[in-house]
């Protein structure tokens, strides 16, 4: 039983009378009040996040207990090595499962954050993390208590086996309105910078109708060296309501990188100042560039997906859109597969799919995911072959990428809210080449490492 679902026990055992809410463990009815000027008011949504809670605290239970089920039946590591000896297993069906055991075992503890500023370190909300090429790097965004984001680079050199610490730096910048997205950029050398996206943040008087900016930062203002030394801002400029950015690797379409915006999509060059704008019917809320050919994707509130050839013009009357694709959806979050054949995306739904590009069809649909209306990541490792993605209801979930099954579900270690949404990472080599494998998880003020060994 998926556990954000509601209980099915309830619907079971007696049927649903409107106004009256079913107690199985008292075995009796009860009247639900408005949810308005009472002391303590019974309504459904009280009752459905005392269920979830539950069911929260048991599966942590569960887990400390190690009291973890296989992904599939008959599945251990003695049986996986007898059928590989056999020759009945080839050895990418044996690495893919072996990784499943692993991913179905791993253990979590919380990582002690060090930063030479004591009073920064564990003060305020992670709300994204980001990991760089290597996972060497973690950028972060941080709610602040008085309103706005702050900035953070997270070294995880020191993540080693044995002690679980790492060190964060933060910067003098910080920005008053939301962030929504951020991405690693490669102007100098591999992810020597990173551009953010945001837009207006609510505030007293409302909703404060300024608009947003996109701003590409150098990674060395996050250092521990003297803060006269650090370089500054190198761009940003006043956009309207940004919801995506995207990098582009192509050296066809050299330091370029992408913003999505209400209705059109802005190409940017750093260097020369150069934009162009493509329009659309509606907001653009995922970005991704490939990185054999300059081609950009994108995903919208509409429910579609298309590509742009960024080395063509622009032109009016001219169809620029290529492999278009449509969910029933807002998408949220696209991922380009590494062959580039095939496309995987989320929508507002709830529903994963991947796309293969060729035949613009949906060969694979992975069930169990939760969303409402989140811009939620979604994290591919074809290595090991898994797809990671955080449901609205705050369970990370991981998936097969071969046949689409759900391996693990894994319970936040906070109370679900909306404002305690983990931000994961994972990797084979966190910390770099040389690091260890595992699952990072960023919730509230805390950071926790699930050992992939």
């Amino acid at each position: 039983e998926d556990p954000s679902s509601s209980t099915s026990t309830q619907n079971c055992v007696a049927p649903e009378l409107p106004g009256f809410y079913y107690d199985p463990e008292k075995n009796r009815y009860f009247r639900l009040l408005p949810g308005h000027n009472n002391h303590n008011p019974l309504t459904k949504d009280s009752i459905q996040h005392k269920a979830m809670e539950c069911k929260r605290l048991r599966l942590l239970e569960e887990e400390e207990k190690q009291n973890q089920k296989t992904p599939r039946a008959g599945l251990n590591s003695s049986v996986l090595l007898q059928k590989r000896q056999l020759g009945s297993l080839s050895p990418t069906s044996y690495c893919r499962l072996v990784h499943e055991l692993k991913v179905n075992c791993m253990q979590r503890r919380k990582i002690e954050i060090h930063s030479p500023d004591s009073s920064v370190a564990g003060t305020n909300n992670f709300k994204i993390i980001v990991a760089d090429v290597a996972c060497e790097r973690i950028f972060t965004v941080n709610d602040v208590e008085h309103g706005g984001c702050k900035y953070g680079i997270i070294n995880l050199s020191g993540l080693g086996k044995e002690s679980l610490t790492v060190e964060m730096y933060d910067n003098l910048y910080f920005t008053n309105r939301k962030v929504n997205s951020v991405c690693w950029a490669s102007l100098t050398h591999p992810d020597s910078h990173f551009s953010l996206t945001h837009f207006s943040k609510l505030c007293l008087m409302g909703i404060a109708e300024t608009p947003g900016c996109a701003s590409l930062l150098p990674a060395s203002l996050f250092s521990s060296t003297n803060p006269g030394d650090r370089p500054g801002m190198l761009c940003s400029f006043k956009i309207s309501t940004a919801w995506s950015c995207a990098w582009c690797l192509n050296p066809q379409a050299d330091n370029c990188f992408s913003t999505g915006l209400t209705r059109r999509v802005l190409v940017t060059n750093v260097v020369t100042g150069h934009r162009q704008t493509f329009g659309t019917s509606s907001d653009v809320l995922a970005q991704q560039f490939a990185t054999q050919t300059p081609v950009l994707y994108n995903g919208c509130r509409s429910g579609e997906i298309f590509s742009i050839d960024v080395r063509q013009r622009n032109r009016k009357g001219q169809s620029w859109k290529a492999s278009r694709l449509f969910h029933g959806s807002a998408v949220t979050s696209i991922h380009l597969m590494q062959a580039e054949h095939y496309l995987m995306a989320a929508d507002m739904a709830g529903k994963i799919k991947l796309w293969d590009l060729r035949t613009a069809k949906c060969v694979k649909q992975y069930k169990g995911h939760h969303n409402e209306y989140a811009l939620l990541p979604l994290h591919v490792n074809e290595e090991e072959g898994l797809l990671i993605a955080v449901g609205q209801d705050c369970y990370t979930r991981i998936w097969s990428l071969q046949d689409t099954h759900l391996l693990r579900t894994i319970p936040s270690p906070h109370p679900s809210s909306k404002d305690a949404i983990p931000s994961v990472v994972f990797s084979s080599r966190l910390g770099g080449s040389r690091g260890v494998p595992g699952l990072l998880m960023a919730v509230k003020q805390d950071l926790y490492h699930f050992s992939y060994n």
